[in-house]
């Protein structure tokens, strides 16, 4: 089942962030696609706003994945400059480190992707309006989406 949402401005996704993480898990895996700009950052940054987390959060296209402490770990990775090529990385450990694992572009590391994750295909409607499509992948993100949704 997928769930498709309007989002009117960037803080109805802050707030969309907010609610997910209030279901958090661990071990938990967020696969966020979209274009440039689309909101991918936002959600991240709203995410680990709301685990406590009191870093600044930026996006990590140069160092693949940035680390952060908070009420779990939360491993945030931007896989664009990838273009594909993950030998030797080791994304796959980080999805059994206990933590929150927050993925931008995902899809292009699909064959990498857990079975069981949330995603969240974000669309550019307009200036400040995107739809987004949430697809739960598993029962624990069944109940997260029926929850929050």
């Amino acid at each position: 089942m997928e769930y498709k949402l309007a989002m009117k401005n960037e803080l109805d996704t802050i707030e969309l962030a907010q609610n997910i993480e209030s279901e958090k898990f661990p071990n938990m895996v967020i696969c966020l696609n979209g274009e440039l700009g689309s909101g991918k950052t936002v959600f991240t940054k709203a995410f680990a706003s709301a685990m406590e987390i009191k870093e600044i959060v930026t996006s990590p296209t140069f160092s693949i994945i940035k680390e952060y402490m908070g009420e779990l770990p939360l491993y945030h990775m931007d896989v664009y400059r990838l273009d594909g090529r993950v030998d030797d990385i080791g994304i796959e450990e980080y999805f059994e480190k206990g933590g929150i694992v927050v993925i931008e572009w995902a899809d292009m590391i699909k064959d990498l992707l857990p079975k069981e994750r949330l995603e969240i295909k974000f669309i550019v409607t307009g200036e400040n309006k995107r739809n987004l499509i949430i697809a739960p992948y598993g029962t624990k993100y069944e109940e997260l989406c029926e929850a929050v949704l």
